[in-house]
């Protein structure tokens, strides 16, 4: 992933918690702790996770319409995630994108090379990560009673975060009636998919082996998306990676343009061999899935900017 600007909102409105929220929960339950507003329509919401034994937060984007129940768009960020924001608002669009659709999104906060997943042990580095049990069971019951969800859910991510989707979407395939991977690879199992987990995870000192354990773990097989396909039957899926050519926003005037081509053209080609694969296995196993190879474009957030336009018709057609 390029490096990431800092995105903290600055808010006009009070840290205090909100007093409809339960004071007296007992700590071994999920609850929201407070909801700070950080925009029109934008909130960060703290939650107490047991899973995590810590306040998380996420943030919200609310619709214009708030007056029935809705589905919920959850969108994991990529292995550079920031402690205070997502890189689908700072760099994705995805508030503006978000503006005018009857949805409810939630976005996660930090969570750098975690794989958004339940790791079978703290890290020195990452710290305690139970990232799938958050995300799957703790949290999804607090969005739907607080923000009037309707019980359909979509999760979509970029990069690392891609692959994260899927894992959580083959792993709890009872959540999601759609899923969307932009750049992402999807074989935790072999030997090639587990080494570049393996170097992601390295990027940021932590140690893969605190995730899923040894090399002949079988847990890095039970989170194979690619094995485990036949789970994502029956959801809209949508898939998208560049060649990693060049392509039309890798163009002198782009302030990163030499890092987006020298870095993000070998690893945005290394997601296009990824995609086709899992797009291969979903068509031997007959599951229906969209799915954009394009014949440009780095691994480089102006490219996620629309795909995250060119895959809500898939998802949405899930959410309906």
């Amino acid at each position: 992933m390029l490096a990431d600007p800092p995105d903290r909102p600055n808010s006009g409105s009070s840290d205090k918690p909100d007093p409809a929220e339960p004071t007296t929960t007992p700590p071994s339950t999920p609850f929201i702790e407070r909801v700070i507003q950080i925009g029109p329509r934008r909130l960060s919401v703290l939650v107490s996770s047991p899973a995590m034994r810590r306040t998380v937060e996420v943030q919200v984007l609310l619709p214009r319409n708030t007056s029935q129940p809705r589905p919920v768009v959850y969108m994991l960020d990529g292995r550079s995630a920031k402690s205070e924001s997502n890189n689908w608002t700072v760099l994705g669009g995805a508030a503006e994108f978000f503006e005018d659709k009857d949805v409810t999104v939630v976005l996660t906060v930090g969570g750098p090379a975690s794989y958004y997943t339940d790791w079978q042990r703290p890290d020195p580095v990452l710290g305690l990560n139970k990232w799938e049990t958050f995300l799957t069971a703790e949290l999804p019951p607090l969005i739907d009673a607080r923000f009037d969800g309707n019980g359909r859910n979509a999760v979509m991510g970029v990069s690392m975060g891609a692959e994260a989707a899927l894992m959580l979407a083959v792993r709890q395939p009872e959540l999601y009636s759609a899923v969307a991977g932009h750049s992402g690879c999807y074989e935790m199992g072999s030997d090639t998919g587990q080494a570049q987990t393996r170097a992601v995870i390295a990027t940021y000192n932590g140690k893969a082996d605190n995730m899923f354990g040894t090399e002949d773990d079988p847990q890095w097989q039970a989170h194979d998306v690619l094995s485990q396909a036949e789970a994502l039957r029956g959801m809209a899926i949508y898939l998208s990676a560049g060649s990693g050519i060049p392509g039309k926003y890798d163009v002198p005037g782009n302030p990163e343009v030499v890092s987006a081509i020298g870095f993000g053209g070998p690893l945005e080609a290394a997601t296009f061999t990824c995609t086709r694969t899992l797009a291969d296995r979903l068509a031997a196993l007959r599951i229906p899935a969209a799915v954009s190879l394009r014949p440009t474009g780095t691994h480089s957030w102006p490219y996620w900017v629309d795909e995250l336009s060119d895959s809500w018709p898939a998802v949405s057609a899930g959410l309906s």
